[in-house]
Parts: structure tokens; C-alpha cells; sequence
């Protein structure tokens, strides 16, 4: 049975609640127990106890407060809960606050990576050469003062305008978290807080969608207007790259093209691209036919599950944290006495799949297997994979 996730927001200075959210078979919470959750948090900081997260038997709770003003709890029975990922829950909760559809995204179990990485889930395309430079022309034409532009495929961006990727990594992955998350529409105008780079002041956020699934947005001031921008630019910069843009939607389950081939026993996959903030991330490794064949074995559910779980225990007790993540680092636990080193791979096995991690200065590659794939054999899979993504792929 799927665990619940619930999440209160409250005001720090009286403890009134603001706002409740909930997935899964929960019951709002009564006020007294959300009193005694905000009691216990408050009373550790009257004694100068800073109290971050705690765990019952089937619960793991988790506590925020944000500019001394808002206080937010997070509370998870899920089997794959765990405090990095209740902290980055309550930070994008925090960054996405007005904006009740985004929040409830982040509670539900959608199938991208972004909101546990806190970076943002990319697709590379065989045809993101003429795609970027399709982009970089459109979006100069319609909103020459701002460019900020990019392309996204099912919430996973394909290429971004320069000045799109200058946006911090967390600002990155809200604004394609978002799309990815509404309702399907032809076109849409909407006002955008930026929770760093313009908190106070709204921009525009134009969509435009090319083909279904596929959608071209714009981060922009007063201007162009949405109808000038849909009857003057969309068809004629886009309406020539149909069949680019169809690739984008066949390979966006697998984030990357399918010729690249990769060995038969990875059940999935996660590429994090320290340095830019990018993820590339996988449940469908393989040909449908042999994807089927590993489904029965291992649902997509379960392997999703297994390498979140895989990728926290990773960089919460192996990998050290990268300079982005410095504000976490107390959730980073120490290793035993004696160790003098950084670890740059690590592995589990258990009785239904086997998982290794191996981390270069640019890169971090997470993998699961099938059971039955030799231990031993591994790492020299991993090094493979990882050399023939870094060297195919520009990412």
C-alpha cells in the first residue's frame, strides 16, 4: 500500500496554520496534533535545540522555518521518505508557496528526478542542434529584451536560451516542474515569482505548445502580448521542424536517443551533471520489448522507489556534498572513525536488484540492476556507462 505525505504551513510567530496539503489516504490532522508538532519544534528552539527532523515507527517528519515568518512540516509513511528528501521538499515547497497547483505537484509521485536532485531533468535530443538555434532566434523575435526562452518535453527541458540557464538551479527546475504540471493548454500567460532572482516583482511566463507534449515557453516583462506571439512567431519559426519535434516526444521516456545502446541488465538510470545542474534520467533503459520482459520482474514503481533510495544513501552518507549543496550539509552523515578518504563509488545488493553509484569531478551516474547481474561485474558496467554517456551525449 502507497504511503501518505502531508504538509502544514504555519505561521512561526503564533503557530496559526496557513495551509494543509495531503497525498495518499490521510485525514486532515486536528489542530491539537498540528499544535503539538509546531510545540515540540518551538519549544527546541526556546532551549536552543535545533530541531530538524525526527522518525516514529512509520513516520518521518521533517521542520522548516523561513525567514523567521513561516514554518513548514512535512510528514511521510512512504518507504523511500527520507530527510535530504523532506528538506528539498520543504525548500521547493517554500520557492513554489503561491502557487497551490506547483505544490501539489511536488507531493505526488511523478516520474522525474528534479525535485530530489534540485536539479533540473533534461532530454537530449539527436536534433538539439537545430532546436537550440530554432530557440534562440524565436525567442530574440518576441522578447528581444528579456531571452529567456526554452523547450520542454513532458516537464523535462530539451534546450534552454543562455540567459535561461544563468536562472539559479532551483528556479530552473520550478519553472519546467510547472509546466510539466498543468493542465494541457494551446497557450498560457503567467505570472512567475522568481524566489531568487525576483521575489517581489511578477515576470511572465508565455507557453506556446508546438505539438502535444511539447511546448515552447518565455520568461518575459509587459511585452509582446500572447496573441502577437502565437499569430506572428509560433507557427512560422516551428511549423518547419515537425518531425524534430516529434523525436523529442519518442525520447523523453528514455532522455536520450536509443542509439546508444546500454548493457541489458540496468533496470534504471540517473545522470547528474554536477556542474550545470542537469539530470538525465531513465525507468525505460532499453527497447520496449525488453523494458516489458524487466517490468514483470521489477515494476517501473519499484525501480523508481529503489533509486531514490540508492541516490540518497549515496550522497547523504558517501559523496561529499558539492559546493551548491553547503546549506544540506548537516544532513550529511560523517563517515566511521578511521576514514581518511572520499569515496567515488559505492554499491547494495538485495534480493531483487543490485544498485552502484560511481562520481567523477563533472558527474554523478546512479544505476539499478537485476538481481542476477554479477557483483563483481559491476563496476567495470558503470565505468562503461558512464564513459559512453559523457563521450555520446552533450551533457
Amino acid at each position: 500500500m502507497a504511503g501518505t505525505v502531508q504538509l502544514l504551513c504555519l505561521a512561526t510567530s503564533s503557530g496559526v496554520p496557513l495551509y494543509c496539503r495531503s497525498r495518499g489516504e490521510s485525514r486532515q490532522l486536528p489542530f491539537s496534533v498540528i499544535g503539538s508538532l509546531n510545540g515540540v519544534h518551538m519549544f527546541g528552539s526556546n532551549q536552543d535545540i535545533f530541531l530538524t527532523s525526527t522518525c516514529t515507527d512509520n513516520t518521518r517528519v521533517c521542520w522548516r522555518v523561513f525567514h523567521d515568518s513561516i514554518t513548514l512540516i512535512a510528514m511521510s509513511s512512504e518507504e523511500d521518505a527520507s530527510d535530504l528528501y523532506l528538506s528539498h521538499l520543504l525548500d521547493n515547497v517554500f520557492g513554489a508557496m503561491a502557487c497551490y497547483k506547483l505544490i501539489d505537484s511536488f507531493l505526488a509521485a511523478l516520474d522525474w528526478m528534479g525535485d530530489l536532485t534540485q536539479c533540473v531533468d533534461c532530454v537530449v535530443s539527436p536534433h538539439s542542434d537545430i532546436l537550440q538555434e530554432t530557440l534562440d532566434v524565436f525567442v530574440v523575435a518576441a522578447a528581444s529584451e528579456s531571452n529567456f526562452g526554452c523547450l520542454i518535453v513532458m516537464g523535462k527541458v530539451i534546450v534552454a536560451t543562455e540567459k535561461w540557464w544563468r536562472l539559479t538551479a532551483q528556479e530552473v527546475m520550478l519553472l519546467a516542474w510547472l509546466v510539466g504540471s498543468l493542465a494541457p493548454s494551446t497557450s498560457r500567460d503567467y505570472p512567475i515569482y522568481l524566489p531568487h532572482g525576483s521575489p517581489t516583482v511578477p515576470h511572465r511566463l508565455l507557453t506556446f505548445q508546438l505539438v502535444p507534449g511539447v511546448e515552447v515557453c518565455l520568461l518575459c516583462g509587459p511585452s509582446p502580448s500572447l496573441q502577437q506571439v502565437q499569430t506572428e512567431l509560433v507557427e512560422r519559426f516551428w511549423s518547419p521542424l515537425l518531425e524534430p519535434l516529434m523525436t523529442c516526444l519518442r525520447v523523453h521516456q528514455r532522455s536520450f536517443s536509443a542509439g546508444i545502446p546500454l548493457h541489458r541488465s540496468i533496470l534504471g538510470l540517473l545522470l547528474v551533471n554536477r556542474e550545470q545542474n542537469k539530470n538525465l534520467f531513465t525507468l525505460q533503459p532499453h527497447a520496449v520489448e525488453h523494458s516489458q520482459q524487466q517490468g514483470a520482474a521489477v515494476p517501473p514503481e519499484r525501480r523508481r522507489s529503489i533509486l531514490r533510495q540508492f541516490y540518497t544513501l549515496a550522497v547523504s552518507s558517501y559523496f561529499p556534498a558539492h559546493s551548491s549543496e553547503e546549506k544540506s550539509a548537516s544532513l550529511h552523515e560523517e563517515f566511521h572513525t578511521g576514514f581518511t578518504h572520499s569515496p567515488a563509488e559505492c554499491y547494495i545488493a538485495a534480493d531483487d536488484h543490485k544498485c552502484y553509484a560511481i562520481q567523477t569531478q563533472q558527474h554523478q551516474l546512479f544505476l539499478t540492476f537485476t538481481s542476477d547481474t554479477p557483483t563483481f561485474a559491476l563496476r567495470n558496467i558503470a565505468t562503461k556507462t558512464i564513459t559512453l554517456l559523457t563521450k555520446e551525449l552533450p551533457f
